[in-house]
């Protein structure tokens, strides 16, 4: 009988640079279907290394940095890579060659320079949310990664082939986001219960996040007519960064 987390190890293997159990037969067919609860994993071991800063006294900024650096290294800068390629891709002039220009493993002075804003914003906000900043994180990372699978719902997918082409046969019914709309509506939920003074940051992780999640991936559909692999790896970086510096506010 085949292993009923078997997808979630393979949604692991693909989406972060965390181990999982040789013995697991990967199948990656439908891994997009669990990218939200992945989120959450990130975003909960994020939250776990700020506690534990915290404990030994580590300033803020220097924390911040830290665990941007390192939500970069747990996923292996796969998102982030893709937020540059489609920066570079934008910037051409030409919109029959931006496809093609992103495909292309060179990375240009746009994509450097979307690197350089997502991680800025990222450690900036963080800096400014002196309390919940695990909420905050876990919040960012799993809703970056619904928006990706809205954007595979929603839109075409423009290449034939590619990293993301086998998204969308995974994620083909609006059912197949609502377990994780639950699961993020619910944790919002949480923090409301947890600490009912802060009923505001419960209602902006959950109307902040849908809103970024989806404007974001209705402005790449826009520019392009559809998406690619590099887009909805641009999605999750962007929501990510927008609704941290959103939930500054709150």
């Amino acid at each position: 009988m085949s292993n009923p987390l078997s997808p979630f190890w393979a949604a692991i293997a693909f989406y972060t640079c965390l181990p999982v159990p040789h013995s697991e037969k990967l199948e990656f067919g439908g891994v997009a279907r669990w990218v939200t609860a992945i989120g959450f994993l990130v975003g909960g071991l994020l939250g776990l290394l700020d506690m534990s800063l915290t404990l030994l006294g580590i300033p803020v900024l220097t924390r911040s940095v830290v665990v941007v650096v390192s939500w970069v290294g747990l996923t292996g800068g796969f998102h982030l890579d893709g937020a540059m390629d489609a920066a570079d891709g934008l910037a051409t002039t030409n919109p029959q060659r931006r496809l093609e220009v992103m495909a292309d493993s060179v990375t240009g002075a746009f994509g450097a320079i979307a690197a350089v804003a997502i991680l800025l914003l990222k450690v900036a906000a963080l800096t400014d949310i002196s309390e919940h900043r695990g909420w905050a994180i876990a919040a960012a990372a799993a809703w970056g990664r619904w928006g990706q699978m809205l954007a595979i719902l929603r839109y075409p997918y423009l290449k034939p082939t590619g990293k993301g082409a086998f998204h969308q046969e995974a994620i083909q019914s609006v059912w197949h986001l609502v377990p994780s709309l639950v699961l993020l509506l619910g944790f919002s939920t949480i923090v409301f219960w947890i600490s009912p003074q802060q009923w505001p940051l419960g209602v902006a992780m959950a109307l902040g996040g849908s809103a970024i999640a989806y404007l974001t991936g209705a402005w790449f559909n826009t520019q392009l007519g559809g998406h690619t692999g590099d887009t909805y790896g641009a999605v999750v970086e962007w929501t990510e960064a927008l609704l941290l510096v959103f939930l500054t506010i709150f």
